[in-house]
């Protein structure tokens, strides 16, 4: 909950202009919902991709303040982020809220990120492949691997998110390895093997080459630093192959 519309304008112009050449890699930005729109005016026809940061998970109909996949769909996006750890810890939000918002994503084709993560006493209670994997099950619960295919999977623990405390390269990877495990599982080796995995929690571009270097970290979900183009463009030209 960031930048005013000016600013989120600014700031997709600034990533057109700075990343036309740059391949390899895709990206995208995930602005307020009031701002969807203008931002997904700059950013038509260019290599930056649009999100939103939820959905609701019905259809249309009486549900004051909340918006569909299919009105997503219709603004422009391609992505949209479900399950994040605030909207999990803040909010209430349940395995089961972000599964029905997984399938309702799908069948508008968008593609969903997937947050998963642990607290600071679920880590330190040793809990935390636990509570990714229960998170995994339940968020994807009923989802069959021919729909699977375009999924992404942000893990992002929530000691990490806004503090300026990064997992170190070991730790993220060491999580990531076992999700990848998890979702082979789920779906099988060779959908595991192709599903993307990011990690998010307090990346910068100081640190953003060591984690993408990590054999089972494919890219990584951006917050404060994402504000600035600035600070933004040089972790995704570190994200290429």
């Amino acid at each position: 909950m960031n930048l005013d519309r000016a600013g989120a304008v600014d700031l997709a112009r600034e990533l057109v202009k700075h990343l036309a050449g740059v391949d390899g890699v895709d990206f995208a930005v995930c602005p307020p919902s009031v701002y969807l729109h203008p931002v997904a005016e700059v950013v038509k026809g260019s290599c930056v991709g649009l999100g939103a940061q939820n959905v609701y998970y019905e259809g249309n109909g009486a549900f004051t303040g909340e918006i569909s996949a299919a009105m997503l769909a219709d603004v422009g996006c391609k992505y949209v982020i479900l399950g994040h750890s605030e909207r999990r810890r803040i909010l209430g939000e349940t395995n089961e809220d972000v599964c029905r918002k997984v399938h309702v994503a799908f069948a508008a084709g968008l593609i969903p990120i997937v947050c998963v993560g642990e607290t600071l006493e679920e880590r330190e209670a040793g809990k935390t492949f636990h509570i990714i994997r229960e998170q995994v099950y339940g968020s994807l619960a009923g989802l069959k691997a021919e729909q699977a295919g375009d999924l992404v999977i942000a893990y992002e623990p929530v000691w990490a998110i806004g503090t300026g405390v990064v997992a170190s390269p070991g730790q993220a990877e060491e999580v990531h390895a076992d999700l990848r495990d998890t979702l082979e599982s789920r779906f099988g080796a060779a959908l595991a093997a192709q599903l993307r995995l990011q990690y998010g929690g307090s990346v910068k571009a100081g640190n953003a080459k060591e984690l993408l270097a990590k054999e089972n970290i494919d890219g990584a979900l951006v917050g404060g630093a994402a504000l600035k183009a600035s600070e933004f463009v040089p972790i995704i030209e570190a994200a290429r192959p």
